[in-house]
């Protein structure tokens, strides 16, 4: 059928007869300069024609900006086939017989959350098994056009144009083939299969699906928030590795509701029992908090203060540091076991419905990487194939070299980490003695609201914390690259391998990038200050460890936790959806006002950004980031739950925004899992339960608090009151050294010759007794409290873990049993139909004799397939 060019709309994802579908693009500008990229387009594109494929070319006179050329390809049903029996596609032999029984009672309730069922299920649900070409009449094929969804088919596409090679057969020059070789050397400018419509209106074309219109209608709009994710659609459209992210992303999500919910309570517990809280009301107190005289925080610029000071972080401090939080620290370690397991069995039932159950073992192997292939010197007999396959030639002194430059150079990257993060503590050092010498007379007093809540501590913190936060970004952004550069020198076989050693470079620097700040206020900081007469320094400087106010640190660590993981979140948010916008926004600037036959769809999807290999990679890695916050340090800000499922409500509607309207539509990839970081989400859920136990124990002050309540309390009543006076221990002013002193004017106005001791947060002996400034008794009972609540603590906890992890299968009954049914299907209509065409080659025969055997798999070898086709 033969369509008028003029008649025929340029936005469609056809040829320009209107029949043969755009499943690849590719994108060229002839320089003047361009004879050897114009001989590498020849070749490349002849062998292109050779495997089978069918190009057509758009002129540049043709384009919008008069320079660019645009080459359509298309893979007709023979080359599709092919391929399609080397790769293994699972595709449709019988439609599922297994009844659906997945209605609940009260399924009415969830009807506002439901999408329409041709958007959740696009397809109906059939049983499969790995494309056979010499087999192709026994699978369900009505229509050869459509039987290959899109994503198949661009996969596929990218497969061949990732190993055609661009060299002259005489040449021999192994390494020059791949596009990415050709993208990265300027040949062409973009590879990329084609969206099928505009993202605001269905496809003028009857053949054309619209399902990026249906994508952005019932998911990519933020006011569908509330709605369930078209997972089906998103698999269909972008593939399964994107469907798995999203699919991971809303099961997150969704359990981290009841995360929130239980984190609320506790944030309100502490809220109703503020009235309650008898320590702060001693701090705040005249009487108590107005008498007791604090000995100086820093040397020389410090003076002495008196505790009521402190009375507003008190308070604060008890919304976070209560009985509440404690219970939401086990209940997190609980809460973390649930959402992997109930992941585990969520992931296993995708595979079973995408067909990805035997995805790992089949695919391996045709996974590999063109950057691996090209440097392959030696063939090696594979000894579960028993074929000969290319391998990569590596020396033992050449491995070692490679590893030792790979993680001496993460190695270096860390260490550049840990001096930031020492010297931002360097800064917390010297400015606290500069904000406390500027407020010792209430400078802030005149601002309104906030003025009375500022503390030396509080702007110490809040302005280091914003500091760290900016190194953490810088670092972030320049590791980036070099995390890229050495993985892609180490030459990974596959691309599951190469993703994988990325990940664990990335994420091991990413951790101490964002945690360490954290891990500083948590567990060092007020640690290890000494005693007045013997203070600690830093490293031997004249800088003095910092302490913890009687309010204790862990309001500065929820501080830090707030700043660093809304900053984040805010920041990602506005890199992710403005950033593209913006530069989607000036590249099409001169396009906005074309009519849409004139504006094509291949134009229109080269004005948008590339997704690029890595685009889900740092999705992962931004919501596994998140997931440490909420869960190494939730004892301190049971609200951090909460927050992170606002963020991941709109996180969800913004990836998919940006994926359906901003992004050309990536090249679909299979995968069966989240990868590895399913076990990195299982070492932090781990390592969780430690840190929050540490925190309990060591940060909040609960354990002095219980041991102060239950032994040391003198009236023997189980209350509270005189615990500030018993955790403060005594020091005698005369026994200042010279260096540790106030100057003169430093101390304020009510300070007189008068007041003779000060006191400190410490149990020690008061002056004048034997044992004088040496730790009491009541040091050591609530040293062995702490270390007994961790034990028991983690021990409780990891037993429940290890249950609830015991009871949970990982794979549900039902899917086992379609697992199962499918495969003896398989057999069995594989049996019945090679029994059927040996009689009907026995008939033809007349009966003869017959030496051929019924084959179920194709005898050549994959690759030889792969290589006699190109």
């Amino acid at each position: 059928m033969e369509i008028d060019k003029q008649q025929h709309s340029k936005d469609s994802v056809f040829f320009r007869d209107g029949v043969r579908m755009i499943d690849f693009v590719l994108s060229y500008v002839d320089d003047k300069d361009g004879e050897r990229k114009q001989e590498r387009r020849r070749l490349y594109e002849a062998n292109l024609v050779n495997v089978g494929l069918e190009l057509e070319t758009e002129d540049k006179s043709e384009s919008d900006d008069g320079k660019t050329f645009f080459l359509k390809i298309h893979a007709p049903w023979e080359v599709l086939a092919t391929y399609a029996d080397v790769l293994k596609v699972k595709v449709p032999f019988k439609a599922n017989d297994i009844p659906d029984n997945s209605d609940t009672p009260m399924n009415w309730l969830s009807t506002p959350f439901r999408l329409p069922e041709h958007i959740m299920h696009p397809q109906p649900d059939y049983f499969t098994a790995p494309f056979d070409k010499s087999k192709s009449d026994f699978f369900l094929i009505d229509n050869k056009d459509t039987f290959f969804s899109p994503s198949t088919r661009n996969r596929i596409l990218y497969y061949i144009l990732s190993r055609c090679s661009y060299f002259r057969d005489e040449c021999g020059e192994k390494d020059k083939k791949g596009i990415k070789r050709l993208l990265n050397n300027g040949t062409y400018t973009a590879a990329f299969p084609l969206h099928d419509c505009r993202y605001w209106s269905r496809s003028k074309d009857v053949n054309c699906e619209s399902d990026r219109y249906n994508l952005h209608k019932h998911w990519a709009r933020f006011f569908c928030f509330f709605k369930e994710q078209p997972l089906n659609l998103i698999r269909k459209y972008y593939g399964e590795k994107i469907g798995i992210y999203f699919a991971w992303l809303g099961f997150y999500t969704e359990m981290l509701l009841f995360a929130a919910i239980v984190g609320s309570m506790c944030f309100i517990y502490g809220l109703f029992t503020y009235d309650d809280n008898d320590w702060s009301k001693e701090i705040c107190s005249e009487k108590v908090g107005g008498n007791i005289v604090m000995c100086p925080l820093c040397d020389k610029k410090c003076g002495y203060w008196k505790l009521n000071t402190t009375c507003n972080s008190s308070w604060q401090s008890h919304l976070f540091d209560n009985v509440g939080t404690v219970f939401f620290a086990i209940f997190m370690g609980i809460w973390v076991t649930l959402f992997l397991e109930f992941w585990k069995r969520r992931q296993a039932r995708l595979e079973y419905e995408w067909d990805l159950v035997d995805f790992e073992e089949e695919q391996q192997q045709l996974q590999l990487r063109p950057e691996y292939e090209s440097k392959c010197t030696n063939r090696k007999l594979n000894r579960i194939t028993q074929e000969t396959e290319w391998v990569l030639r590596r020396t033992a002194t050449d491995l070692m070299g490679r590893l030792l430059l790979c993680w001496a150079t993460v190695t270096l990257w860390i260490s550049l980490i840990i001096a930031c993060i020492i010297g931002v503590i360097a800064y917390r050092l010297a400015v606290y003695a500069a904000f406390a010498s500027i407020m010792k007379d209430s400078a802030t007093s005149h601002l309104q609201v906030v003025g009375p809540y500022i503390t030396p501590q509080l702007a110490t913190s809040v302005t280091a914390s914003c500091i760290n936060f900016v190194i953490i970004m810088i670092l972030n952004l320049m590791y980036e690259r070099v995390a890229v550069w050495i993985t892609d020198m180490e030459i990974p076989k596959t691309h599951l391998e190469y993703e994988n050693k990325l990940t664990v470079k990335m994420f091991l620097f990413q951790f101490v990038n964002y945690y360490s700040s954290c891990f500083y206020v948590a567990f060092f900081k007020g640690k290890f200050v000494g005693f007045p007469g013997d203070y600690e320094y830093m490293f031997g400087s004249k800088l003095r460890n910092e302490e913890c106010d009687p309010g204790g640190c862990l309001i500065e660590l929820t501080t830090q936790l707030v700043i660093v993981m809304t900053g984040k979140q805010v920041w990602g948010n506005i890199q992710e959806a403005l950033v593209p916008w913006l530069m989607n926004w000036w590249g099409s600037r001169n396009a906005r006002n074309h009519p849409e036959s004139l504006y094509s769809r291949w134009e229109q999807d080269h004005d948008l950004q590339s997704f690029g290999q890595l685009g889900l990679f740092y999705e992962y890695l931004e919501m596994v980031i998140q997931f440490g916050f909420i869960t190494l340090f939730v004892a301190s800000f049971p609200l951090a739950p909460l927050l992170a499922l606002i963020n991941n409500i709109i996180e969800v509607r913004v990836d998919a925004w940006k994926l359906t309207t901003q992004f050309r539509r990536p090249v679909a990839a299979k995968a069966h899992s989240i990868g590895a970081w399913q076990e990195i989400l299982n070492g932090m859920a781990v390592l969780s339960v430690v840190t929050n136990a540490f925190i309990v124990a060591f940060t909040s002050d609960m354990i002095p608090r219980l041991v102060y309540m239950y032994a040391y309390q003198p009236d023997g009543e189980m209350n509270m009151k005189g615990y500030i006076d018993n955790s403060l221990s005594v020091f005698n002013i005369s026994a200042f050294l010279l260096a540790n002193k106030p100057d003169d004017g430093e101390s304020p106005s009510w300070f007189n010759s008068s007041i003779t001791t000060c006191r400190y947060r410490d149990y020690r002996y008061p002056p004048g007794h034997e044992k004088e400034y040496s730790v009491t008794m009541q040091f050591w009972h609530i040293l062995a409290a702490k270390l007994a609540f961790i034990i028991i603590v983690e021990h409780v906890v990891f037993l429940v873990k290890f249950f609830v992890a015991w009871m949970i299968p990982d794979v549900p009954s039902d899917v086992r049993a379609r697992v199962k049914r499918e495969r003896y299907l398989v057999q069995e209509y594989l049996h019945n139909y090679e029994v059927e065409k040996l009689k009907i080659q026995l008939s033809q025969n007349g009966h003869s004799d017959c030496t051929c055997t019924p084959m179920i798999y194709p005898s050549i070898p994959k690759h030889e397939v792969l290589s006699e086709c190109l």
